[in-house]
């Protein structure tokens, strides 16, 4: 078991057992975001596909997904 300090719930927690998906941003979330904060995320991605009624076959909702995301896990809500 991988631990890292999560920057989204700001604690010590169990890591991605490997990055998401390719490239700069999935490893990112790989070295600084837990498996519970992820979860999250994909609870909050599945609102956002329903609310806006985006097709996951149009890359501009892949666009709008990853923003939403980088948002979600690197944004201060504090």
């Amino acid at each position: 078991m991988r631990m890292i300090v999560c920057e989204k719930l700001k604690k010590e927690a169990e890591g991605l057992a490997r990055p998401p998906f390719p490239g700069v941003l999935g490893e990112k979330i790989y070295l600084h975001i837990s498996k519970e904060a992820w979860q999250l995320w994909q609870q909050r991605q599945t609102m956002i596909i329903n609310e806006y009624r985006l097709n996951m076959l149009d890359s501009s909702a892949h666009v709008l997904l990853a923003k939403e995301m980088e948002k979600f896990f690197f944004e201060n809500t504090a």
